[in-house]
């Protein structure tokens, strides 16, 4: 099952290579990984996806606390949570093909961030399930390129039962 983890560190040298080094040292895979500084200074928040069982994830979470640079972990997957990733895929748009690229990207609420004679840029934010629906209606144009950042999410304020 997909586990996505946010993970409070202290935003120094090193922190990034000992938590990979911590999943590829026990055999775990890393999906998706983002970094970026919070509000408090010298403090980065960690989003990470990954795969694996409930015990594999809690073993996961009790390494990653273990670490000195590790402030906090939460496992955001059972909990009501907001989840973002940016995706830009690179199509071929020939002249017949371009109209309905423009509706299918418009349906998506995405964004053309580059054309040329014959391909397309698009922009598209969302959660997983809206790029993969992306990803598969325009792959039969061709897709040439895609570029992903990950997973961003944060916990909702609100829990609702």
């Amino acid at each position: 099952m997909r586990h996505v983890l946010s993970v409070l560190v202290e935003n120094e040298p090193g922190v990034l290579s000992r938590i990979s080094g911590l999943f590829s040292g026990r055999g775990f895979n890393i999906e998706t990984l983002n970094v970026g500084p919070t509000l408090e200074e010298g403090v980065s928040l960690m989003t990470i996806t990954t795969t694996g069982d409930n015990q594999i994830i809690e073993q996961i979470i009790k390494q990653l606390r273990k670490l000195i640079t590790v402030i906090k972990v939460v496992d955001l997957t059972e909990m009501q949570a907001v989840e973002r990733e940016m995706m830009l895929i690179k199509v071929n748009a020939e002249n017949g093909n371009r109209a309905e690229i423009l509706r299918t990207v418009d349906i998506f609420r995405c964004k053309v961030v580059d054309v040329a004679t014959t391909e397309m840029t698009i922009e598209v934010t969302g959660n997983q399930g809206k790029l993969c629906a992306l990803v598969n209606l325009l792959s039969r144009f061709g897709i040439k390129e895609i570029a992903r950042t990950g997973t961003v999410a944060l916990k909702r304020s609100m829990q609702l039962d």
